[in-house]
């Protein structure tokens, strides 16, 4: 991890994508773009490669800083793929997006098979939602140097809303990506990028204890993303369905902001980004 002056601790984390410095001396924004039949926005899934080229256009066009691919849905229940079905979907996808846009490519998956062939295709950054599961993911990424994005989970995608509980569910995550991030220290990862993983094993009342105490978080030292885009915590707080949720949406980006976070993860790129040059202007000088 590079650092950059400027945060609360004296440093600001920054990583190295394609050769340059990626710093989050500004927030960014990372576009969803989800090559599954089953994600929990049906708005956000995409069943061509035409259709993801448009869609990546479009979400550069708007200023996302970042695309996210994944072809595993980690919606709650989700139906468990092989390796081999996860891999289908992604086939050809990750090159014809390297080949077309400029953007960095981060890939969505838990799963150290499917990085390591996505990195041989032009992949620039690792989203691993189960903060390494796979005992294979984090040698992978000392040896690559790839930067990683650590979220935490309880459970799995088909089992993590199943009660899930904590004694403290704010010290418990911290105290996870803490250890987790010496481990990748220790075998020579240095970009990392922590998530708090907002809806993947908490209730909605732990969310918003996470978001709430997101601030605390800093002390780990490297950036910090957030994916509340559209989730639970909003829909069931308002009662409404995911396709009604991007003013709800925008509210909790701007109070992540306000709390710390350096990515924000989003179906809707263009309001992100507003959301994030009104909070520019806010702390301006």
């Amino acid at each position: 991890m590079t650092t950059t002056k400027g945060t609360l601790f004296g440093q600001l984390p920054s990583i190295v994508v394609r050769g340059k410095l990626l710093h989050f001396s500004s927030p960014k924004v990372m576009g969803i773009l989800n090559a599954t039949p089953d994600s929990f926005h049906a708005e956000s899934r995409i069943s061509s490669q035409k259709q993801l080229l448009l869609r990546a256009e479009q979400m550069a066009r708007d200023g996302a800083d970042i695309v996210d691919l994944g072809a595993y849905s980690s919606r709650p229940g989700a139906a468990d793929i092989s390796v081999e079905e996860e891999w289908s979907r992604l086939k050809g996808l990750i090159m014809a997006l390297r080949a077309e846009g400029h953007l960095p490519i981060s890939l969505d998956t838990f799963r150290a098979e499917i990085a390591r062939r996505a990195l041989g295709e032009g992949v620039d950054i690792i989203n691993d939602i189960s903060g390494g599961a796979d005992v294979d993911m984090f040698p992978l990424i000392g040896e690559t140097g790839v930067p990683y994005i650590l979220m935490h989970m309880q459970g799995t995608p088909q089992n993590m809303q199943n009660d899930p509980k904590y004694d403290d569910v704010v010290g418990e995550v911290n105290l996870f990506l803490a250890q987790k991030i010496q481990e990748l220290h220790e075998l020579g990862a240095h970009d990392i990028i922590a998530d708090v993983g907002f809806g993947f094993g908490k209730t909605v009342e732990q969310n918003y204890a996470l978001l709430r105490e997101l601030e605390q978080f800093k002390a780990l030292g490297v950036s910090l993303l957030v994916g509340v885009s559209r989730k639970s915590m909003i829909n069931r707080v308002l009662d409404i369905r995911p396709q009604a949720a991007l003013n709800g949406t925008s509210i909790l980006h701007a109070l992540a902001l306000e709390r710390g976070a350096s990515i924000l993860r989003v179906h809707d790129v263009r309001e992100a980004v507003e959301a994030v040059k009104l909070f520019e202007a806010l702390r301006a000088d």
